[in-house]
């Protein structure tokens, strides 16, 4: 601590960043074949390059790098024996990889916002919940590029841009936007030419939502092979509202402390995560009941595993009435109840500004992939 308060949180957040970049860039040119290649390459660049290209998985075999699955010469289990092969999707380890990462750019977010002198206010939060939906819709334009590639063999958005828009790129891309806006904002509403930064930061938020969104109707409506499935859409957003509101509702009966903190933030929180575990359980057991032709394989290894424990432990009849995935559901509501509960008044009240940023992180989790499964399965891509 004493060296950071020497050289400044700002420069010792840079300098860390700095260094990052210095031990895998360097390595990666130093050791590629450890660093790169088995770990850099093997954990996380490998599963964009797969998704990117829409295949099956990646193969780097020495120098070399080729995609397997259909379309493509190699096969995934042939290559496996002799070479490193990664499929689109999370590890644990990438997953660990990009919750350090996270957190690493939520202090830089502080200390920017700190710079700024932002995030007193909550209605940064509410503002900028549209540019959350707007991340989820945005990822389907990625995969509804992948779904014209199965059809036509050409791809609308061809790689490297397109890994732009993939897990965990994507994060970055949607985080620029966003703060590229919340300046503009600020900027102009300190120079007076706008009443409230706020309310132009979520225009600006919602029009990039309805501009994404609206691509994603011309697709369906000039594409005979993509459809419009509104009863997956309906149902997802009924269920998660009933749910998110009541239990926002029965906590503030029962314990209105868990909810005295955040107020309607708390219930934003609750929504974006039932939003994630309604779309997740719908895409996964229920297609068929809504019409949906789409078959949802989890890429989280977390999803995977609540699934499997529950196809061990439930008999099979009631598996086969109510499917596997509905603990997740729950899951999501017990714990971002349980987050909810911890920004106490007196938290937010002592650290208004960094708990802000948590809660947008956290309401982030959630809503993304959950609007993306949403939108997705709406669309049938």
């Amino acid at each position: 601590m004493d060296i950071i308060d020497r050289i400044g949180p700002v420069r010792a957040w840079l300098g860390a960043l700095a260094a990052g970049i210095l031990v895998f860039g360097g390595g990666s040119l130093v050791a590629t074949r450890t660093v790169w290649d088995r770990f850099v390459w093997r954990y996380f660049w490998g599963p964009v390059y797969a998704d990117a290209h829409n295949a099956q998985c990646a193969i780097k075999d020495g120098g070399s790098t080729s995609l397997g699955g259909p379309g493509f010469a190699e096969t995934c289990s042939a290559a496996a024996e002799s070479a490193i092969v990664v499929t689109p999707g999370y590890t644990a380890v990438s997953e660990v990889g990009y919750m350090i990462v996270g957190l690493f750019f939520l202090i830089g977010i502080y200390l920017l916002l700190d710079r700024l002198n932002l995030g007193h206010d909550r209605e940064m939060f509410f503002a900028l919940v549209p540019f959350l939906l707007f991340g989820g819709v945005l990822r389907v334009i990625e995969d509804a590029n992948d779904f014209v590639f199965s059809q036509t063999g050409e791809m609308v958005i061809s790689y490297p841009t397109n890994t732009l828009l993939i897990s965990p790129l994507i994060y970055f891309t949607v985080a620029g936007l966003t703060f590229a806006a919340l300046i503009s904002s600020v900027s102009l509403s300190r120079r007076d030419v706008v009443d409230s930064y706020s309310r132009l930061l979520a225009g600006i938020g919602t029009t990039l939502l309805v501009v994404t969104s609206a691509a994603l109707v011309i697709l369906a409506t000039t594409n005979d092979e993509v459809g419009v499935y509104p009863l997956f859409l309906l149902a997802t957003l009924g269920l998660a509202s009933a749910l998110a509101y009541g239990v926002y509702a029965l906590a503030d009966r029962v314990a209105p402390e868990i909810n005295a903190g955040t107020g309607y933030i708390g219930l934003v929180v609750l929504w974006a995560h039932a939003i994630d575990g309604v779309a997740n359980v719908l895409a996964s057991d229920w297609t068929d009941a809504l019409g949906v032709p789409f078959a949802y394989t989890p890429k989280h290894p977390a999803n995977a595993v609540i699934i499997s424990v529950t196809e061990s432990i439930q008999p099979a009849s009631l598996s086969a009435a109510i499917g596997t995935s509905w603990p997740f559901l729950v899951v999501k509501l017990v714990v971002a109840l349980a987050i909810v509960w911890l920004f106490s008044e007196e938290f937010m009240d002592e650290s208004p500004r960094y708990s802000l940023i948590l809660l947008i992180a956290i309401a982030a989790v959630g809503l993304g992939p959950g609007t993306r499964d949403l939108v997705r399965a709406t669309f049938g891509i």
